[in-house]
Parts: C-alpha cells; structure tokens; sequence
C-alpha cells in the first residue's frame, strides 16, 4: 500500500462527494430526520432517552451502507474503477481512500446527528459523550465497510440495495433493539453473536446505563473495529476490475 495513493484517492471520493448534493443530503439529513420524528413519535423522554443512544448508532450504519455501496459499484459501472487499475493502484489502497473518505463524512453526521439529539430533541445521556461518539462513529464506519464489500458482488445498483434487506435487516431484527438477545431462542442467540450490529446496540446500552468505560463497552468496541476491518481486508480480495 502507499499512503500517497490512498490520500489521493480519498481527495477525489472528497471532491466527487462535495459536487453530489442529494449525497451529502442523504448522509446528513436522514439520520437526523429520523431521530426527530422518533422523538415526536414516542413523545416520552424517558423512553427516548433509553432508546434515543441505540438508534444514533443505527441511522449511520444504515445509511452509510447504502450509499457505500452505490458509490463504489459507480465507480465501477463508469469504468473509472477500471481506469484506476491499470495504474500502481492496491486493491487496499482504494478501498482505504474510500473508507478515509465516508470516514470523515461520518464524522460529520454523527456530530450533526448528536447536536440535534441532545440540545432540540433534549436527549439526557447518562453515559459518556465521547463514548457514545466513538461507538456511533465505529457503526457508521461499519456500515460503510460491509457496504463496500456488499458492493463487489453486485452488478447494478439495484442489486446493491437488495444487500440491505439481506445483510442489515436480519441484524436490526436480532441485535436486541426490539427484543433482549438473551430471551431470544438460543439457536437465535447463536446467530446474534456473531452479528456486529448486536455489539453496536450493546455497546450503546452500556453507554445509555453508566457513565464509565465498562470491560463490557470495550469488547463491544473491539468487535466492531475488528467486523470494519475484515469487511475492508475481504473487499479488496474480492473487488473485481469488470462487472459485466
């Protein structure tokens, strides 16, 4: 890999993504409206208070996931994907100009998102501020990563949303958001321990119910970043230069 390379490459996805409105209005603007018409939907703050921190981890990761991987399968279906790789470009050197990019967009979102959240919507945190950062920033960083591996098994765009129905709504249904992990069936517990949103939503959890740094909130921590980088290590192994 070059660090050269890579910056390089994570100025244009930078420079593409500033000249892309409706982008940049998905990134920001979802996660931010959901959060608000949940709070008006629940009309309680002792319940959005408890629910609020989970879902400021789950609006990135989703949304991150849909617009990595149309992005990335663009990249390809325009032909520049293939133009990149006839030059001294690692497959790693491309996938970690893309993760540095929706990195730093993430970093926005969430800090949007979080502003929001605490001041208008009058979310009462009990736990760490740069705790709940780090995990919503790390699920948003998520997202992306298994979005860009989701993106180099597809052919059209269309095929890349259909991943998000197969790979983000099982999660959502066992990673203890609607349901506690622990009363599920344990053929279903079996499932949901190896899923990465489960330790997101954990993680939160553990944000939402004491303010300290718990052994718990750091195995959580320690899982995504280790999901977020296997997603990126496996889609550059599979990151293919043709789609057709």
């Amino acid at each position: 890999m070059s660090a050269a390379i890579t910056f390089a490459t994570m100025r244009r996805i930078l420079a593409q993504l500033k000249h892309d409105h409706r982008t940049l209005a998905l990134l920001v603007g979802v996660p931010t409206l959901l959060m608000v018409l949940l709070r008006y939907v629940f009309d309680q703050p002792v319940l959005f208070d408890r629910i609020g921190p989970m879902l400021l981890g789950l609006f990135p990761f989703t949304v991150m996931f849909v617009v990595a991987s149309i992005a990335t399968l663009r990249e390809r279906t325009s032909g520049t994907l293939e133009r990149l790789m006839t030059m001294p470009l690692a497959k790693l050197d491309l996938l970690t100009g893309y993760a540095l990019a929706f990195g730093l967009l993430a970093l926005v979102q969430v800090a949007v998102v979080l502003a929001i959240s605490l001041t208008w919507l009058g979310l009462d945190l009990h736990g760490s501020l740069g705790s709940l950062i780090l995990v919503a920033l790390l699920d948003a960083l998520l997202g992306m990563a298994l979005g860009l591996l989701a993106s180099a098994f597809a052919r059209t765009e269309f095929q890349a949303v259909q991943f998000m129905p197969a790979l983000v709504l099982p999660q959502l249904l066992l990673c203890g958001l609607i349901y506690p992990r622990e009363k599920m069936a344990s053929w279903l517990q079996a499932i949901a321990d190896v899923l990465p949103l489960s330790y997101a939503v954990e993680g939160m959890q553990q944000i939402s119910a004491t303010p300290d740094f718990t052994g718990t909130l750091a195995l959580d921590v320690a899982v995504i970043a280790a999901f977020t980088i296997t997603s990126l290590v496996l889609g550059a192994i599979t990151l293919r230069r043709r789609t057709a």
